[in-house]
């Protein structure tokens, strides 16, 4: 009972403390990227949205899956920390060094020779992004995400106030660079000084490879996964303007706002979590489905506003001058709506010790999503069809992953359907009504929106009081809780 308690009173602290480490620094992020989008041109975005898999897939090999393994181990030596931190020291090394060569042919693919520089520079990240990431993964194999909440959001500000004051003083693309840099350095600079490990001059390749026993599966489907996430500007950076990346890039950044930001603080904590009782059978399926169902309980109401809230927001956001993002920031929105989802369904997978499942499900995945994207290309569907073939291809891995996650707990697939379904029709219900409410709104952009954002999150609240719905009085609950912790923290601070 204690053991229950004191991994309710964990999650609990560690999901408010995720969610707002994501959403302090995303926020910081979103609004400096208000800002620079009225500052900095469509096609400014482009050119970084160009170069960005190359980034990803760097960080992803440097990871080597090798961070998760340290995060699912019950015990971690000093020797142990110290073999992966210099491990993936080298490896940003190596990558920067073949980033640097390249660049000149990543400029010829995109024909833009001011790719060069631009990659070359931002490479530089890779090297600072390495030295902090042990570092990260004590605070998260300690539940910690207070500190990590308060070094994002210093890093986020730090980062934005000077990328502001770079695009007042017309340095465009420069400023989106600098923001990059200066938010890894300050980020890494801020993890070691709260964080007191530090490395010792040891290496064990035994260490190495009994992490990359777990991790190298891992590494292959991240690489997959990094691969198909950004395989859209590489597609739409050479076949179209650099402007029509930049739409798409700016857009999928707005939706990454809530996307990401609830995705990797459920992975971030639930993974950490589960791992903790993944002997213990009844309690992890439990456990499982209560984190199911309010992530769709959550999830899917706020995308579905999202979507319908879009046409007023994002020219209100970011200007007139972006509403050709509109449409691809409600398909967006619409595919991520379930991301979480995905995500909770493949920890299980990772707590199991099913690397090797989580490997094969990257792979059929990504063969689906390469045969809608082969259709939608050869019936020149354009960028709307590329788009529609990512939602189609949600969708149906989500049926993919929680059919074989279903296999490692006592939580079926059709459970996991049943749980959910209702929650997607209410939002479906929400959102129309949000939208008919758009309609008779007057005609000014922030009254319409006010209007609309208002009365969606009444009336889904409204429901789930009346109904008495499960997950509304164990959000509720939680809220409850939290408030109280904060309180009480407040009341002995002020007391001290």
């Amino acid at each position: 009972m204690e053991v229950g308690k004191s991994l309710k009173e964990k999650t609990i602290t560690g999901l408010f403390w995720s969610f707002t480490d994501q959403f302090a620094s995303q926020g910081i992020q979103f609004f400096v990227l208000l800002i620079l989008a009225r500052l900095v041109s469509p096609e400014d975005f482009g050119l970084i949205g160009m170069v960005s898999i190359f980034i990803a897939i760097s960080n992803t090999l440097i990871d080597c899956g090798l961070t998760q393994a340290l995060i699912r181990e019950r015990k971690v030596s000093q020797e142990e920390y110290s073999t992966i931190f210099f491990f993936n020291f080298v490896m940003a090394s190596l990558l920067f060094i073949i980033l640097y060569l390249i660049a000149p042919l990543v400029s010829t693919f995109f024909h833009d020779f001011r790719l060069v520089t631009i990659l070359r520079v931002l490479s530089i990240g890779l090297l600072i992004n390495s030295l902090g990431i042990i570092q990260r993964v004590i605070l998260i194999r300690n539940i910690n995400f207070r500190t990590q909440t308060k070094i994002n959001f210093v890093a986020a500000l730090c980062a934005g106030i000077i990328a502001i004051i770079f695009s007042l003083f017309g340095f465009g693309v420069w400023s989106i660079i600098i923001q990059s840099l200066i938010f890894q350095l300050a980020q890494t600079i801020l993890l070691w000084k709260c964080n007191k490990w530090i490395p010792t001059w040891t290496f064990s390749y035994q260490s190495l490879q009994k992490f990359f026993w777990f991790g190298n599966k891992l590494l292959i489907s991240n690489l997959i996964d990094t691969l198909y996430n950004n395989c859209y500007s590489i597609i739409i950076g050479r076949l179209y303007p650099a402007a029509q990346l930049g739409y798409y890039t700016n857009a999928s950044k707005l939706g990454d706002v809530i996307i990401n930001s609830t995705t990797s603080s459920l992975q971030r904590v639930t993974y950490p979590v589960l791992s903790t009782i993944q002997d213990e059978e009844k309690l992890l399926s439990e456990g499982f489905q209560k984190i199911i169902r309010i992530t769709a309980y959550i999830m899917f109401p706020l995308m579905c506003g999202m979507i319908v809230i879009s046409d007023s927001l994002i020219p209100l956001l970011l200007g007139p001058q972006w509403n050709d993002a509109i449409i691809y920031f409600q398909l967006i929105a619409f595919a991520g709506m379930i991301y979480p989802l995905h995500a909770v369904n493949l920890n299980i997978l990772q707590v199991k010790g099913r690397s090797d499942l989580f490997l094969k499900l990257e792979v059929i995945k990504k063969i689906l999503l390469t045969l809608l994207i082969a259709i939608s290309l050869s019936f020149s569907l354009g960028i709307l069809g590329l788009l529609g073939a990512a939602i189609l291809s949600s969708y149906i891995s989500l049926f993919i992953n929680a059919y074989y996650s279903a296999k490692e707990i006592s939580y079926s697939i059709w459970k996991q359907l049943k749980d959910i379904l209702p929650l997607f029709l209410l939002s479906i219900f929400m959102g129309s009504f949000v939208f008919f409410i758009g309609v008779i709104s007057p005609g000014n952009l922030i009254i319409k929106l006010i209007f609309q954002v208002i009365s969606g999150c009444l009336l889904y609240a409204s429901i789930g009081w009346m109904f008495k719905m499960k997950e509304f009085i164990v959000i509720y609950s939680l809220l409850f809780q939290l408030f109280n912790k904060v309180s009480r923290q407040n009341f002995k601070s002020k007391g001290a």
